[in-house]
């Protein structure tokens, strides 16, 4: 079974407590002995993968397989050419430095519903919806990356897994996958064009 999840902010990528006051994947009624394929923060949204396959995680997860995982990014700021190409020739986060990925500014910036709690806004200050295409996953490595190049993240959510879109589906709310949506998932696309 693979299951495809709208996790809203504010929820961790597991079913038990982990001490802090965010809400736990439990909440949203999934079938049992399904657990998450990779992660996102609690502070992200998006795509998240769910499953009770146990091989599935290594086809998906390891940087090697060159698996796309791609995000729209919220940043403060309008991101300079220079930084979209320090983006996707890699940066140093923690020492080490990234693998090469996509990354470009949305147009026409997309339309998003609110966010509960609302993001921070400056009003002298404009903000900037970017796509990030990667394959691998540090943790929080979106968010250091844009802030390594002067654009702090304030926004994040994963739009894709493969080929396979979050789409219209509603924040909370998840599917079980097809046999086409499923294969759609484990296309890697590639690698980064």
């Amino acid at each position: 079974m693979l299951i495809a999840l709208h996790k809203p902010y504010g929820f961790i990528s597991a079913f038990t407590p982990d001490g802090s006051p965010n809400k736990t994947l439990a909440e949203f009624g999934l079938p049992p002995r399904v657990y998450p394929v990779g992660r996102l923060d609690a502070d992200s949204e998006g795509l998240l993968l769910l499953t009770d396959e146990r091989d599935l995680p290594d086809r998906i997860l390891p940087p090697h397989r060159a698996h796309r995982r791609t995000y729209h990014v919220q940043v403060e700021g309008v991101p300079t050419p220079e930084a979209l190409r320090e983006l996707q020739r890699g940066v140093m986060i923690r020492e080490q430095k990234t693998m090469p990925c996509e990354a470009n500014i949305l147009d026409p910036q997309p339309i998003v519903a609110p966010r509960v709690p609302p993001i921070r806004v400056r009003k002298s200050i404009p903000d900037t919806w970017v796509s990030i295409t990667l394959t691998e996953g540090k943790n929080r490595q979106v968010r250091r990356m844009t802030a390594a190049v002067g654009f702090p993240t304030l926004r994040l959510v994963r739009v894709s897994i493969g080929e396979y879109r979050l789409g219209n589906l509603p924040a909370g709310t998840w599917k079980e996958l097809s046999t086409p949506e499923r294969a759609q998932v484990l296309a890697s696309g590639g690698g980064m064009r």
